[in-house]
C-alpha cells in the first residue's frame, strides 16, 4: 500500500506538535509551503486540530500525533 502525498504532509504537520505538552499549539503561517498549509487545513477539516491554520490538538488529533511520533520513532531507530 502506498501512501498518498496528502496523507504524507498531513503526518508531516501532526509530527510538528510538540509531544511532551498539550499546551503548546502551532501556527502554520501563509509563508509556509502550499502543500503544508493545504495538510493543515485537511487536519482541521478532519478533527484533528482546533483551527485550519494550526492551533491545538483535538482529543482525537493527540491520539493521531502521538501514533505518528510513536512510528517515526520506531521507524528512526538504528538496530
Amino acid at each position: 500500500m502506498a501512501i498518498e502525498q496528502s496523507i504524507f504532509e498531513e503526518l508531516k504537520v501532526l509530527a510538528l506538535f510538540p509531544r511532551d505538552s498539550l499546551q503548546e499549539g502551532i501556527k502554520v503561517h501563509s509563508t509556509a509551503s502550499k502543500d503544508a498549509i493545504e495538510a493543515t487545513v485537511r487536519l482541521h477539516a478532519k478533527g484533528l486540530i482546533t483551527q485550519p491554520d494550526g492551533g491545538y490538538l483535538t482529543d482525537l488529533g493527540i491520539e493521531m500525533a502521538n501514533h505518528t511520533h510513536h512510528l517515526l520513532s520506531g521507524l528512526s531507530e538504528t538496530s
